[in-house]
């Protein structure tokens, strides 16, 4: 008994290839440790890319404006650079608008080449003799005349943070003096940890700004460094040089801005790779969360112009100055000539100094994204698990569509609800690309083996019973293999029987081949309607049809489905004779048998051979009821069992209480006329018809014979003759005293 425990455990089968597959994706994803793939990743950064669109811009505080050099400005001023003096007026008139603080996303790391001062030697020939050799040297001396230090000498009288240039790379070109000027001062918590044990990005040299200009009170880097897709997703509020931490021009912009002395990073008190990783920076009582090199992830507001920009000419015209009230002022560029453009999620065109708004904005509204590596761990193992046994289980026991559908489903609400509405939304960075190929994975694997080993198994079936038995019974068999026995089960069903009136003579009226092409037709269509309202075709019979309803698969309302299918075969029948008889075919009649009942229902047969049919004597009565058509001249014939079953949803003619051959108990039988309420002229001839059926079981048979004779007279029918044939009968022998108006069959 172990032995054969252990070989059923060991046995393959869908879901225990849905959970070897879970199983192995978690080993995996426990392999990569706290670094995804650089392929993960850029997934992950195109679904985060996605969801910024789906979310679309969203509102700024309001508390920053860009002044720009727009190509309207580099129009009516000249190009760039402009000589400083214009720059310093450009300062002076947004410090005068009451600017909190002005930040420049420009390093003026060269002499202007346009101040007077430069070509005063030059022009010593041209001046007029009145004019010495000690008046040119006072122009020299003359700070009026050197841009440089007029533009520097307004820096130092306004609130201005400077910005500047790390180079990263070794260029060779590292001096001394190429080192910034912070004024911030920065604490680190733990502090027993140094500035140079920092995860910083690490930077070789500064490009800085020329000394008559470097006159503000504050400094700060302006680099971004996008993703390797090119994307700028990160902007780093710290860098390291020489071992020393160097805000960036967006932190120390908010730290004036804010009043703020310093700020305190904090950092982790574990060393990964030699270097203790940033938890986030503490800034005027704000924590704002960075990833382990000090970079803060750009909630970006939307595309380009978010933010309101004000043309720099606009502004040296003294237009607009009112906007620049209170505010926080970037002077940067849109113009596409000045190369300042970055790719962000929004667009592959954007300008560079509305990344460093967005970096302050987001600081400002206290809603920066956040990245805990720990918690999309967690998530990831979760959904693995969940998300790939649930994907297993609906494949396994369930349809491949209902599986699929139920996948997709999953993936829609991960990633809407779950991601888009619990993460994204609330500013949490969740990358969930490896759950989702790991589900896929599991999808791929599960349905393979469903379709190479389970399936070969269904096929077996398919083609060993498609063409015995019907359509709905192998597909119950293929999703059920186990059902394949000998033994049956009680079901109340409905069953039907058919044939073709005269038959035999008709057949005698064509060829062998007339005869195929005929009945090919004439099953097919009938067949196609039995299927249509639910049947099952048990099996053919020559030209009849034996067909149930209720089984194999389960109907509730398989009395008044069957009634539907058999109207719906007359009407069918009315529509295709004209055509039959164009061929010269003669006029075909048919006949149907309706009984509802419980009955064996299973695969009869022996072990070689069986069949999936229904047995019992309520089988039998409907057959006896089809054949009883031809006595009462109607098509259609239900038992007062099928009746019953549908209640008053048909409109029903009385035929006759019989006693079919063999049987004790009668049965009182109905031709269904039509499905809902009759139209007048249709329920005054029944009830007609019923008043003399009453008369004659209380045998007054001369007044049940003469409503029968007007009725015949109006609307001949063969059930009136009948009637009137057996009162005649009656009218020369009598029936017993104890008759109780049942009609015995003698014959089947």
């Amino acid at each position: 008994m172990p032995n054969q425990r252990l070989l059923t455990l060991l046995q393959p089968s869908p879901f225990k290839v849905g959970v070897l597959i879970v199983i192995l994706s978690c080993l995996l994803f426990y392999s990569f440790g706290n670094k995804k793939p650089m392929l993960l990743e850029a997934l992950d950064n195109r679904i985060l890319d996605n969801m910024f669109h789906l979310r679309g811009p969203i509102e700024t505080t309001e508390a920053i404006v860009i002044v720009d050099i727009d190509e309207k400005s580099l129009r009516k001023i000249g190009q760039w650079p402009w000589p400083r003096n214009i720059v310093a007026d450009l300062v002076k008139k947004i410090h005068e608008a009451g600017a909190k603080v002005i930040g420049f996303d420009i390093v003026f790391a060269e002499e202007d080449r346009t101040s007077p001062q430069r070509f005063i030697d030059e022009l010593s020939g041209y001046l007029p003799d009145r004019i010495t050799p000690d008046d040119i040297q006072a122009m020299k001396e003359n700070d009026a005349m050197n841009y440089d230090l007029i533009l520097g000498d307004t820096i130092a009288q306004t609130p201005v943070v400077l910005g500047y240039i790390f180079q990263t790379v070794d260029d060779g070109l590292k001096r001394a003096v190429d080192t910034p000027f912070p004024s911030c001062n920065i604490r680190i918590e733990p502090d027993h940890i140094p500035p140079g044990e920092l995860a910083l990005i690490p930077s070789y040299r500064a490009i800085i700004n020329i000394l008559d200009i470097s006159q503000a009170e504050t400094e700060g880097f302006f680099n971004v460094f996008p993703d390797p897709s090119g994307t700028v997703r990160k902007v780093p509020l710290l860098m390291e040089l020489d071992g020393v931490p160097y805000p960036s021009l967006a932190l120390e912009m908010l730290r004036m801005g804010l009043g703020a002395e310093g700020v305190t990073i904090h950092a982790s008190s574990q060393a990964t790779g030699g270097k203790n990783g940033i938890l986030g920076i503490t800034l005027a009582g704000r924590f704002i969360p960075t990833d382990d090199n000090g970079q803060v992830a750009v909630n970006f507001r939307g595309p380009q112009k978010t933010f309101p920009y004000v043309s720099a000419h606009d502004v040296l015209q003294g237009k607009d100055l009112s906007r620049l009230d209170e505010k926080i002022i970037l002077i940067g560029t849109s113009a596409a000539g000045l190369l300042d453009l970055r790719a962000i999620p929004y667009s592959n065109v954007f300008p560079g100094v509305e990344v460093h708004a967005n970096v302050i904005d987001n600081i400002l509204a206290n809603d920066p994204f956040t990245h805990d590596v720990f918690t999309e761990i967690g998530l990831t193992y979760t959904l693995i698990i969940l998300g790939g046994l649930l994907m297993a289980f609906l494949l396994a026991y369930s349809s491949p569509l209902i599986g699929g559908f139920g996948g997709i489903l999953l993936v829609f609400l991960y990633l809407s609800y779950g991601n888009y509405h619990l993460f994204f939304l609330k500013n949490q960075i969740i990358g969930i690309t490896y759950p989702l190929m790991a589900i896929v994975t599991v999808f791929i694997f599960v349905t393979l083996f469903n379709y190479f080993f389970e399936g070969r198994e269904k096929r077996f079936i398919h083609g060993a019973f498609g063409h015995y038995v019907s359509p709905d019974v192998v597909n119950q068999l293929m999703q059920n293999p186990d059902k394949l026995s000998l033994a049956g089960e009680q079901k109340n069903v409905t069953i039907f029987f058919n044939d073709i009136r005269g038959f035999t003579s008709i057949s005698e009226k064509m060829n062998s081949e007339e005869l195929g092409i005929f009945m090919n037709e004439y099953l097919t269509a009938m067949s196609t309607l039995i299927m249509e309202h639910k049947g099952t075709v048990d099996k053919y019979i020559g030209d009849a049809i034996m067909a149930i309803w209720g089984a194999p698969l389960d109907d509730d309302d398989h009395a008044a489905n069957a009634i539907r299918a058999s109207l719906a075969m007359m009407e069918k029948l009315e529509e295709i004779r004209p055509t039959w008889e164009d061929r010269g075919l003669p006029y075909i009649d048919i006949g149907i048998g309706l009984n509802t009942g419980t009955v064996s229902v299973g695969n009869f047969g022996s072990e070689q051979r069986f069949d999936y049919t229904v047995l019992g004597d309520n089988v039998n009565l409907a057959s006896r009821l089809e054949g009883s058509n031809k006595t009462y001249g109607t098509n259609i014939i239900i038992s007062e069992f099928t009746k019953a079953a549908i209640n008053d949803r048909f409109f029903c003619r009385f035929i006759d209480m019989v006693r079919m051959k063999g049987k004790e108990q009668p049965v009182t039988i109905y031709e269904p006329l039509i499905e809902g309420k009759p139209d007048e002229i249709l329920k005054e001839e029944v009830e007609t018809f019923e008043r003399a059926i009453a008369l004659y079981k209380e045998k007054e048979f001369h007044q049940a014979e003469a409503i029968l004779e007007e009725l015949q007279s109006s609307r001949p029918r063969k059930l009136y003759t009948l009637y009137l044939e057996r009162i005649e009968a009656f009218s020369k022998k009598p029936p017993p005293e104890n008759w109780d108006g049942v009609f015995t069959f003698t014959t089947k």
